[in-house]
């Protein structure tokens, strides 16, 4: 997954600006290290998207983000 498709679903799924928070600040429970910390890392973005759906109780149809 690239960075700008993580970027997409994040938004998608919580807006700007509480998915701005959440990445900044929520420790993904499976890491133990936000997900602004993973990505500068250069972890798999796909595993930090799912961790964050896991942490946050994103229904599995919304997980793939918006129809576009």
């Amino acid at each position: 997954m690239r960075r700008t498709e993580f970027d997409r679903l994040v938004t998608g799924e919580f807006g700007d600006a509480f998915g701005s928070w959440i990445a900044g600040s929520h420790v993904l429970s499976a890491f133990g290290a936000t997900a602004g910390e993973l990505v500068e890392r250069g972890a798999d973005l796909r595993e930090v998207w799912w961790a964050l759906c896991d942490d946050f109780d994103v229904p599995e149809d919304r997980r793939l983000g918006a129809d576009e």
